[in-house]
């Protein structure tokens, strides 16, 4: 009988406590995803015109797309050009430091390009870029 309890100290005394290392990894986990910049994209893939001067933008996080037929995708949803500047505050709103890039096509017709532009000056970005592949 002392033998077996002798074993059943020695079993309690053998168990490793996980608590501090499980906390550690929660904290770091909720350190990461909060520090964390998520890419959104815009949805299709567009055919951009080349500029030997294009430079890349930091911190694009609101990405506007428009295809070669005109339509307007945000978020990988296409938009109606009325609704465009709802979206981009509530883009902002989530993301203040963060700036517009509008990925239009080749073909996209400038009359779009400009709507969505003044969209996102109504909505309070002033930093509104176009997207171009560098040569």
């Amino acid at each position: 009988m002392k033998q077996h309890f002798q074993n059943l100290v020695d079993e309690e005394e053998a168990n490793i406590d996980m608590t501090p290392m499980l906390d550690v990894v929660f904290i770091m986990l909720i350190f990461f995803i909060v520090t964390a910049s998520f890419v959104k994209e815009a949805g299709i893939d567009v055919n951009r015109p080349d500029a030997p001067t294009a430079v890349s933008k930091d911190r694009a996080s609101i990405l506007v797309a428009i295809s070669d037929k005109g339509e307007i995708w945000i978020n990988k949803r296409r938009v109606d050009v009325r609704a465009v500047q709802a979206n981009i505050e509530r883009l902002y709103a989530e993301n203040p430091q963060g700036t517009v890039v509008i990925q239009a096509d080749k073909k996209a017709t400038t009359d779009v390009l400009i709507k969505v532009m003044d969209a996102s000056r109504a909505a309070g970005v002033m930093d509104v870029s176009i997207a171009a592949n560098n040569e």
